[in-house]
């Protein structure tokens, strides 16, 4: 019975005391863990930037009289070159939608020439040394890459010349031609506010009707209507101002 009363006591002790050792171990820090917060990359803003690639373009002379009437072909050719110029442009982006519009401005040095079918001993050649471009965009954002269409006006700075033995006989400078143009990009921001790009663009080109004048005496000496279309391939890099980073909740 004594056995069973200090067994008790002892107990009921162990009991007083727990509380009282509780109080003096140090509390413990609730910690939250933290949320992760996706990134969204916002394409809105201005931007402007440089683009260098390369050119061709398909020329075909065609003979014609005065007025503009055909007579006969007089042979195509091929002209290539690289492309180095400037764009400028705003965008604005609702959900993974991007809009813009677009100013670029190119000197180009594609040139080429072809042995002349109606004049043996003659050769035509022809060169763009600029063109630019006024284009709509429209393409979807996957956080820092867009995927983009373009399309509006071109407008390309042509020469036009006819040689015999290698030099200029009779030439057409200065001949500028309007018309449209299509492309396509894909670009990818790599840093704040800056972004790389691969751009194709492909130029319709109008006819045109051009009079050759003679270098010796500046008469007319013949008319050609002159036409084909060009190829571009770009890398751009771009800045942008505004349009910030922002957290998506």
């Amino acid at each position: 019975m004594k056995r069973f009363w200090l067994g008790a006591i002892g107990l009921v002790a162990l009991g007083l005391a727990a509380p009282a050792v509780a109080a003096d171990l140090p509390a413990q820090a609730y910690t939250k863990t933290p949320v992760m917060i996706p990134v969204v990359y916002d394409w809105t803003g201005w931007y402007s930037g440089i683009n260098g690639g390369w050119g061709t373009e398909n020329r075909c002379f065609d003979s014609t009289t005065a007025a503009g009437a055909f007579i006969a072909s007089d042979g195509c050719h091929g002209t290539s070159g690289g492309v180095a110029g400037g764009q400028i442009g705003y965008r604005w982006q609702t959900g993974g939608w991007v809009f813009g519009l677009e100013a670029q401005g190119d000197w180009a040095g594609l040139s080429g020439s072809s042995a002349s079918l109606l004049t043996p001993g003659t050769t035509d050649r022809s060169r763009m040394d600029a063109f630019g471009l006024f284009t709509g965009q429209v393409g979807y954002a996957w956080n820092t890459a867009l995927l983009y269409a373009k399309g509006g006006a071109a407008v390309v700075a042509d020469r036009n010349d006819m040689l015999t033995a290698g030099v200029v006989t009779a030439t057409a400078s200065g001949d500028n031609r309007w018309g449209g143009s299509i492309g396509a990009g894909l670009e990818f921001s790599f840093a704040p506010n800056w972004s790389a790009a691969v751009e194709y663009d492909h130029l319709f080109i109008a006819n045109g009707l051009t009079s050759f004048t003679s270098t010796a005496t500046g008469t007319l000496v013949g008319s050609d209507r002159i036409h084909g279309d060009a190829d571009m391939v770009t890398a751009r890099i771009n800045y942008r101002w505004g349009g910030p980073v922002i957290s998506k909740y």
